[in-house]
Formats: structure tokens, sequence, C-alpha cells
């Protein structure tokens, strides 16, 4: 019977310790369970901040592109503004070069403009000093007139044909104040209008310009003129 008792007792210190065991057993898998809760809990949140740090790093690279973008275009810009301010200087500078050579070009356009005048004219003073050269050696006077007079007339053709210059003709007809300047007037029996009586200095058109006003002597009408001149007036009105 003691024996039996030592049994049952041994038996129950072994449930016991096999209670003991197993409570330790399922401490150790609840210990395991929090453990790797915790590890993965651990890892979510690394992985959390790691992705954070990835994001911002992401974030950073992308700022960083855009400076470098932005430096990237500044200096293309200043390279262009640098360009520009070349092609402007230069630029610039032919224009400077272009001004200073119209200018001396019109300098000598100005001075060398009456060339072709001069030349002709140079054949006329040969023909004035061909002219007096014969008259020095000759007593002729009538010769030494009419040649003068042939170079006075080949020199007026000239002009007239080379350079548009024209002598006015003014003599015998009505004054003009355009182109006739009165020095002297007298009363005209046989003028019926102010008629030029006589040429005092002659008068030039420059093709179709007054180039000099001619210096006339004018003929007034005395009263029969006018009366003539009021009967020709009446004799249209009617």
């Amino acid at each position: 019977m003691a024996k039996d008792k030592e049994r049952a007792a041994a038996a129950a210190k072994k449930k016991q310790a096999a209670a003991a065991d197993e409570n330790i057993a399922k401490s150790e898998e609840v210990e395991k369970s929090a453990e790797v809760k915790e590890t993965a809990e651990a890892a979510a949140a690394a992985e959390s901040a790691e992705a954070e740090d990835l994001a911002q790093e992401t974030t950073l690279t992308e700022e960083e592109a855009g400076l470098l973008k932005l430096q990237e275009d500044i200096i293309r810009l200043e390279e262009e503004t640098g360009n520009l301010r070349d092609q402007l200087l230069r630029k610039q500078a032919d224009f400077d070069n272009f001004r200073k050579r119209m200018f001396r070009e019109k300098e000598e356009s100005i001075k060398y403009a009456n060339t072709a005048l001069l030349s002709d004219l140079i054949s006329v003073i040969d023909d004035f000093e061909r002219a007096i050269g014969s008259a020095e050696s000759s007593t002729d006077f009538e010769s030494f007139l009419s040649g003068i007079k042939l170079i006075e007339k080949q020199f007026v053709g000239m002009l007239e044909r080379d350079w548009g210059l024209k002598r006015m003709v003014t003599v015998g007809k009505e004054f003009d104040p355009q182109e006739h300047e009165a020095l002297m007037m007298e009363e005209c029996e046989g003028c019926t209008t102010q008629t030029v009586l006589e040429d005092f200095q002659k008068g030039y058109f420059l093709h179709d310009r007054v180039l000099r006003h001619a210096k006339v002597k004018v003929g007034v009408p005395g009263e029969a003129g006018s009366a003539e001149k009021q009967a020709e007036q009446q004799e249209e009105k009617n």
C-alpha cells in the first residue's frame, strides 16, 4: 500500500513536471511569438523608415536635378548672351566703318562734283588762250572779235547742251517778276502791257528753274496803249 502511495506521488510529480514543462513551453512559445511579432514590427518599421528615407532621397534628387538643369540653362544663356554681345559689337564696328566710309565718299563726291563741268571749261580756257595768243601776234581786230564771239557761242551752247543752262530771251516780252528784275521803268507808247525794253544783265535758267533773274528796263504803257488794252479787254468780254 505504501508502494502504491509512492507510485501515486511519483505519478503526480511527473504530471506536475509535465504540466510545468508544458507551461514553460507555452511561455517560450508566447515569448517567441512576441519576439517574432516584435521582430516583424521592427522590420516593418525599418522598412517604413527606409521607404521614407528613400522617398526623401528621391525628392532631393529631383530637386538637385532641377537645380542642375537651371544651372545648365544659366550657362547656356550666358554663352548666348556673350555671343549676341560679340555680334552686336561687330555690327557696331561695321556700322561705324560704313558710316565713316559713306561720309568720306560724300566728301569726295562734293569735292569732285564739278569735275565734268571743269573739264568742259578747260576747253573754253584753251580757246581763249589761243585767241589771246593770236591777238598778240596780229593787229586784225575784226578777226579777234569774231574769234571771241565764236568762243562765246560755243561756250553758251556747251552749257545749254551738256548742263541745262539756258539763257533767257527777254527783250520784247511781257515783264514777269518771276523771271525779271526791273531796274528802270519808262513810258512806252506802243506797249499795251509792261514790256521788257532792254536787257542790262541776262538771266539764266537751270533746266526749268530760274538760276538768275534778268535785270531789265521795263516799258510802261502810255495813255494810248492803256486805252487800246482796255478796248481789247472789252472785246474779249463781249
